[in-house]
This record gives structure tokens, sequence and C-alpha cells, in this order.
């Protein structure tokens, strides 16, 4: 039996009923629905919408939109014969759900007011693949010298002569402080000019170790100037001293194709047959290591790396330099012949 009870001065109680409490709480409710139907948001604006994919089933697009409004309100959730009403804060949330004109469901994305949306991100540049001994701790002089100058193929005797004494220097010095030096080794013999450097005596040598201008030593000097006066024999013979390198590769640069750096040998059997053969001419400290560091970076041997970028690019260029190189050589051998073999009138005269 239901039992109501008054006292003055006080609040009405709700009569409990057999289902207990629940019409109180069913009032509570239906106030709460009533306050939440009366707040009506801003409504949102549409920056940029990009058009449904072909083929996609639906075309689902993603909008972006402009929050134009703020709330401080908290999150309340309360529950109601198995529904579920909540208050989410508008600017807490990072991302919406927005109905396209499909009817398809999908989250877009809340632009702050005077953030613009970038409809195309910038292209990050790629990075250039260069050999694995070029890192990007290399000292910028060492890496354009990997870029423009190593393994490309020379044909000047003067290139080929300093290129050989820099790879001589590579016993006692390393690139990046050879390529630091270099003006200094050009100073120092007379930009490679064969026939001053043959005329060095032992008072030039003297005087620069005197003065401190010496970057290698006193053997290595001594070993220069005498491939100096040998290289001017060969030149006599050969034409040229281009001519007597490349003639132990057909005068077409051999192309290494490796993979790692690992795999790159320090010597190979051709150059320890130049090797043999610059000693048997005279010349000194010509070993087959010095002997295959000339070869790499004078071109004839190409050891760029199959993933640097390089290596394909030396590599078109050997058919031209191929070509023009063999046109040289034949109209300097028919010059030495013109030269060498005794005209008519001079049979004649003698």
């Amino acid at each position: 039996m239901s039992v109501a009870t008054e006292n003055p001065g006080s609040e009405t109680r709700s009569i409990l009923a057999p289902t207990g409490n629940r019409v109180r709480v069913v009032e509570e409710q239906r106030r709460k629905r009533e306050i939440l139907s009366k707040s009506v948001e801003k409504p949102k604006r549409v920056i940029s919408q990009t058009p449904p994919k072909p083929g996609g089933g639906g075309g689902a697009s993603v909008a972006v939109v402009r929050n134009n409004f703020s709330a401080d309100s908290s999150s309340d959730s309360s529950s109601c014969n198995g529904s579920t009403v909540k208050t989410v804060k508008s600017m807490g949330s990072k991302r919406r759900i927005v109905k396209n004109s499909n009817g398809v469901v999908k989250p877009a994305k809340i632009v702050p007011d005077g953030a613009e949306a970038l409809a195309i991100s910038p292209m990050v540049p790629v990075p250039v693949k260069r050999c694995d001994w070029i890192t990007p701790n290399s000292e910028p002089l060492y890496t354009s010298f990997h870029d423009e100058e190593w393994a490309v193929p020379v044909h000047d005797d003067m290139k080929l002569f300093e290129l050989l004494v820099l790879s001589q220097a590579l016993a006692e010095l390393t690139w990046p402080a050879i390529l630091s030096k270099r003006e200094t080794f050009r100073k120092l013999f007379d930009d490679f000019d064969l026939s001053s450097v043959a005329k060095f005596d032992e008072e030039k040598l003297m005087s620069m170790k005197m003065n401190g201008n010496t970057l290698l030593s006193e053997p290595k000097l001594r070993a220069i100037v005498e491939n100096a006066k040998q290289l001017l024999k060969i030149q006599q013979e050969f034409g040229s001293f281009s001519n007597y390198c490349w003639r132990f590769v057909n005068h077409k640069p051999l192309k290494s194709g490796f993979r790692y750096s690992r795999q790159v040998p320090a010597r190979t059997p051709k150059s320890e047959l130049i090797s043999k053969d610059l000693m048997r001419r005279g010349f000194c400290c010509v070993g087959p290591t010095i002997v295959y560091s000339f070869m790499q970076v004078a071109g004839i041997v190409n050891d760029h790396l199959t993933t640097c970028f390089r290596f394909n690019e030396c590599s078109m260029n050997v058919k031209t330099n191929s070509t023009r190189q063999l046109e040289k050589t034949e109209a300097l051998r028919e010059a030495m012949e013109t030269t060498c073999t005794p005209n008519e009138s001079q049979l004649r005269e003698a």
C-alpha cells in the first residue's frame, strides 16, 4: 500500500509506485533532453571538399570544415532505456563525423580559425645516391671530386701525370688531404709540366726540402722527377702517355659493376700488368695498388658503385670519348708515319 506524507514547509516527495522511483528518473531525463534540444550550434562552413574517387563504392570524400565557435562545456553522458546521450566539447575533438552527399559517413578534419588547408603538400627533394665512401659528413671538396672528376676518362698527358702524382701521394696522405693541398702541388711541380719537372736537379729538390714546401717525403719527390723523365721517353715511343695507358684496355674504360664498396679491390691483374711494364721502363713507386688508384681516378676503370648516380653518367660518355680518342690516335699515327717515312724526293737526293 502506497503512503503519501506531507510536511508543512517541505517539498513534496514523489509517491512510491510499484516500479520504485522510476517516475522521478524519467522526469529528469525528459528535462535534460529538452535542454539539449534548445542548444543549437552554429553551422560549420566547408572550406574544401575532395571529389569522390572514381570506381569507389559510394565515392566517399573527406571535407575540411572550419569551426566557428568554441564551447567550454564538458562531456556529459547518461543512459536512458538503453540509449546514451553525450555532450562533447567542440574544440576538444580533433575530428568530427561528416556525412557527404552520397550519405557515406567519413571523419572530417577540424581547422581552427585563421588556419588554411593545404590542398597539395610540397614535394621533398630526394637526396642523390653516391658511392658508400661519400657520406653526409664528407668534405664538400671531396664530394665535388667524386661527382665531377673521379672515374671520368682522361686523355691529356699533363692531366694524367698530375693524377699519377696524386695517386702516388695516397701512400702518405688521404684524398681529402690531397685535394685540400692540390694548388700547392701544382705550384710545387710547375703545373705538372713534364719538361719542367724532368729538369729538377738536386739543388731544386734540396731547396724544396729546406723551405718546408715539400708535401711528400724525399724518396717520393725523387720518384716523381724520375717518372717525368721516363714519361718523355714514352711520348716519343707511343706518341703520348695517353696512348700508352689506354692501349692496355683497348681504349675503352673497364666497368666493374660492383654494388657494395667491400667488393672494390685494391689491385687487379690488369694493374699488376701495367705496374710491371712501368717498372721495366724505369718508373719508381708504381706498385699495383698505386697503379689501380691511378686507373680509377683517370677513368681507365669505372669503379663507381652501380647504386651511385655517377656510374651511368660515366658509362654514357664512354662511347663518345672512345671514338674521339681513336680518331686522334689514328691521326697521330698517320702523322708519325709521314714524318718517319722518306718521300720520293729524299730518295732521289740520296
